[in-house]
């Protein structure tokens, strides 16, 4: 694996975003940046065509990453910027983009009227077909965003980073999605909240009005499993500031909830081997919709 933070451009607003935002993420990583646009070959027919044929493709496919390198070689001095053109089906081919990189950004429309992810088909497939991390930037995304406001109340970018949220499954945690959410939290000096949503079981759900204090227990035991958990990790990263916050309701809600005061939410993903589908699961995928902060999803065993 060659140490890149690579990111998906076609041009769009929201591949736009997403190259701002990769390239950031190359300088606190201290790693090149490559922009990787794909390509599908016209068409006989269109081919022939003046105004739409192969020259043409040819002509947007090379000037809109150059330009898109241009300028992000002048915004982000000492990031080595890089470009490769590649011919193919996008989801495949940034798929296999991704295995030659440390991270894969790709850009992600903003639903309109409320915040959060449009995840397109080509998205989800990259997600769910590579180990390598992925990031979705959502249109609209501004370094600005990632930071707590100034004194003024005034979006900034030379202000402390906001925290890094972290969707923890206690039940099943695992360490590459743990180390991911505090070497992101270390590099961005701030700290690291760690999410967990726990649901009442079923024989308990009658029995609650009654005998409220069962729920309490039920808390008290789950806010200690996650400290458990975490304990080795606070140890290692002692300079990684952590907040902890085991709540009652879906984990999906709570994560989410949280995003909006965060720089990054980090989830995980169980690998499945099978070619078919797009296996994600459900809290990661409802998180990757409705999320307001930069995605980053972690494939684990």
């Amino acid at each position: 694996m060659s140490r890149t933070v690579t990111v998906g451009l076609d041009g769009s607003l929201e591949s736009r975003a997403a190259a701002e935002w990769a390239a950031r993420e190359a300088k606190l990583r201290d790693l090149p940046l490559k922009l990787v646009h794909v390509w599908q070959p016209v068409p006989e027919p269109i081919a022939q065509a003046p105004l739409l044929g192969a020259e043409t493709q040819r002509h947007w496919s090379e000037r809109i990453p150059r330009e898109v390198a241009e300028g992000l070689r002048l915004r982000h001095p000492g990031v080595d910027v890089a470009m490769e053109h590649i011919s193919g089906g996008p989801a495949d081919a940034l798929a296999k983009a991704s295995k030659d990189a440390e991270l894969l950004v790709l850009g992600s429309r903003g639903l309109s009227g409320i915040g959060g992810f449009l995840v397109g088909s080509v998205g989800m497939s990259v997600i769910a077909h590579t180990d390598t991390p992925v990031v979705l930037v959502r249109s609209g995304e501004q370094a600005a965003d990632e930071h707590e406001k100034d004194p003024a109340g005034i979006p900034s970018a030379a202000t402390a980073y906001r925290p890094v949220v972290l969707g923890l499954d206690t039940d099943h945690p695992d360490d590459a999605v743990i180390a991911f959410a505090f070497e992101e939290a270390a590099r961005r000096g701030t700290v690291l909240k760690v999410v967990h949503g726990w649901i009442l079981p079923p024989y308990y759900v009658s029995s609650l009005p009654a005998a409220p204090e069962v729920g309490v227990e039920l808390g008290r035991q789950d806010a200690a499993a996650l400290a458990k958990v975490l304990s080795p990790w606070r140890q290692k990263y002692p300079d990684v500031g952590v907040v902890e916050e085991s709540r009652l309701g879906s984990p999906a809600n709570h994560v989410i909830d949280a995003s909006r005061e965060a720089s990054l939410v980090v989830v995980g993903r169980r690998i499945r081997r099978s070619p078919i589908g797009a296996h994600i699961g459900p809290i990661t995928h409802a998180v990757l919709h409705h999320a307001t902060a930069p995605v980053a999803v972690v494939a684990h065993d």
